[in-house]
């Protein structure tokens, strides 16, 4: 108790300062640049024409548009449900490919949580030293 009164006292005594130092008030610049500008990163380090010739030639898992843009403007969700399932071709991945970790190999399979591990999660391992 009297090393909390002596800090106490102690402190009201000094001046604290705090350890941040401001550089100053905020202010805007005078001259902002709003310009487009081209990604330092583009392949192509030119911008495009207008945003129509852009998305005719983006991609986005696929292309973007199926067919004449007639027909996908007429559909509601543009090319979604325009084409019967079948008519997108097979599902079946190709060689080497796999959609479900259970058709790997059993050697990459995952393999099954044994009780004890269950009881180790469960009670957050208390129960690996009981």
């Amino acid at each position: 108790m009297n090393a909390t009164r002596a800090l106490r006292q102690a402190a009201a005594a000094h001046q604290r300062t705090p350890l941040i130092k401001f550089l100053g008030k905020r202010s805007t610049p005078k001259t902002l640049d709003h310009t487009p500008h081209v990604h330092p990163a583009s392949p192509t380090e030119t911008l495009p024409d207008s945003f129509a010739s852009y998305r005719s030639k983006a991609q986005q898992h696929g292309p973007l548009t199926h067919g004449s843009s007639s027909s996908s403007s007429s559909l509601a969700y543009g090319a979604i449900g325009g084409h019967a399932g079948s008519s997108l071709g097979s599902v079946t991945p190709p060689k080497g490919q796999y959609f479900d970790r259970n058709e790997l190999p059993a050697r990459f399979r995952r393999t099954p949580w044994t009780q004890d591990e269950m009881d180790a999660i469960e009670t957050g391992g208390a129960s690996m030293f009981a």
